[in-house]
């Protein structure tokens, strides 16, 4: 644990029927021409049309940009920022998914730089970001990413992922209703669900973890932890919804300030090499690396062991860290998800690509509580392979 500087997006509204809010958002920056970027299923379904009917009553010039894929690539962004450029918009809603939200926010602040957005990249870019670029405001459908409330915008490269990470990526509101994701099909509800629990885990164990962070973390594990599988078995459960929502936004809250580590560095690799959708490439992982780095936080494991309402108190750390990593293992498998990389027809040829991969990620590792080097990450990934959890 360390001492933290705690960042937060400037504005949220949480709650059922907080999009309500959107118009009196729109209207603090008095836009001509506004953009919404969204999942091309959310305007089939006629979520789009909810969001922006307020806006045309209010007459506002109000397009819709629909070429978001899952996984974006960076050629996506570059479309994106181009589209805006040329379109001359004053404001961008992120309307979806992660990726959605990540796309509409980096291209709202790189529409008004110059060069490419790879150029932006973390990684592999040369250029930095100096100015806040267009408003931008996001509307989660989705209860997983945290995206709405991080300065992060992740895109796929060839064969790993990438990150353009700013400060002037936040939003300038952000809109977390539940109400909206109640069209979110149960597959989706499960990825999503289990990515917002292993952001609330991670942050909780991180080496830059605080407090704060700890008191987020830990309310989200409870809320996931009493909701998901609810979520999962029924879409129209209103209260487990909300709490899907609110956990996803606080655990958002909790991993944006303390980060996360071994399972989002390893996950980058599924998605970038075989697509894997990040919130699935993260379930997979989660029991194996939690496992693997059992020893190095017995006692914070054995603490989010209770926070998914189970009781403790007759359990020593060890006893109880070793429930935390059963309880996730049937998780994943009682909300659908596949238990093994085999399951995900991963083939055994690729550990060794992936490992590469997974090592590049030294941002996102350095804040393993347990020092992860190539010989341990190949050993997470046979493991995830083969469905047996070892310990370091």
């Amino acid at each position: 644990m360390t001492d933290a500087k705690l960042v937060f997006t400037p504005l949220s509204y949480t709650g059922w029927g907080s999009l309500s809010h959107l118009v009196e958002e729109v209207e603090k920056h008095s836009p001509a021409r506004i953009l919404v970027v969204t999942d091309p299923v959310l305007q089939d379904i006629g979520i789009v049309e909810k969001v922006i009917s307020p806006l045309k009553n209010q007459k506002y010039e109000t397009d819709v940009y629909t070429k978001v894929v899952p996984e974006p690539p960076i050629a996506a962004g570059e479309s994106l920022v181009e589209y805006i450029r040329k379109g001359g918009y004053e404001l961008v809603i992120g309307l979806g998914g992660g990726s959605a939200l990540d796309m509409a926010k980096a291209a709202a602040v790189l529409a008004t730089h110059e060069g490419t957005a790879e150029s932006y990249l973390n990684l592999s870019g040369n250029r930095e970001i100096s100015s806040k670029g267009l408003p931008k405001i996001l509307i989660p459908t989705t209860a997983g990413t945290g995206s709405e409330v991080t300065n992060i915008a992740v895109f796929s490269l060839e064969s790993t992922k990438d990150v353009i990470t700013h400060d002037y990526l936040l939003a300038d509101a952000a809109i977390v209703d539940p109400e909206i994701t109640m069209s979110v099909p149960a597959k989706v509800t499960a990825a999503t669900g289990v990515d917002a629990l292993t952001h609330a885990m991670e942050a909780y164990i991180s080496k830059f973890a605080s407090p704060a962070t700890d008191a987020l973390a830990l309310h989200a594990i409870k809320l996931i932890g009493r909701s998901l599988v609810a979520a999962v078995k029924d879409g129209n459960d209103k209260e487990a919804r909300s709490d899907m929502s609110h956990g996803s936004y606080i655990a958002g809250l909790a991993f944006f300030n303390a980060g996360v580590a071994g399972v989002h560095a390893l996950a980058y690799p599924l998605g970038g090499q075989f697509h894997i959708a990040h919130g699935e490439s993260n379930a997979v992982l989660l029991p194996y690396v939690m496992s693997y780095i059992r020893r190095s936080s017995e006692r914070r494991m054995k603490e989010m062991y209770e926070a998914l309402g189970f009781d403790g108190r007759e359990l020593t750390e060890e006893e109880g860290s070793k429930k935390l990593i059963e309880t996730l293992e049937n998780l994943v498998e009682e909300v659908g998800i596949p238990k093994t990389l085999q399951g995900f027809n991963v083939p055994e040829s690729a550990l060794d690509s992936l490992t590469d991969d997974g090592v590049k990620q030294k941002r996102i590792l350095a804040r393993s509580p347990l020092t992860l080097e190539r010989e341990d990450i190949r050993k997470i990934y046979e493991s995830a392979f083969t469905g047996s959890p070892i310990e370091a």
